[in-house]
């Protein structure tokens, strides 16, 4: 078990590295000021979708941008 995880580690740290890179960079894009989002323009409910739920950040860029 422990060995298929080490294997497996080389794989699972570049995509969790991307993943919080774009967790990050959604974040940083809610919070900017002249950002509008979806949700009766609720920054705070978008910063939380993001930071708690996997894929979050996808999940923003596609339904909660308000462009």
């Amino acid at each position: 078990m422990l060995e298929s995880l080490q294997e497996l580690l080389p794989l699972l740290i570049p995509i969790l590295i991307i993943e919080l890179g774009f967790r990050i960079f959604a974040i940083i894009d809610i919070v900017k000021e002249d950002r509008r989002v979806k949700i009766q323009n609720n920054k705070i409910i978008w910063v939380l979708i993001v930071a708690l739920v996997t894929f979050g950040w996808a999940i923003y860029f596609l339904f909660g941008r308000d462009d």
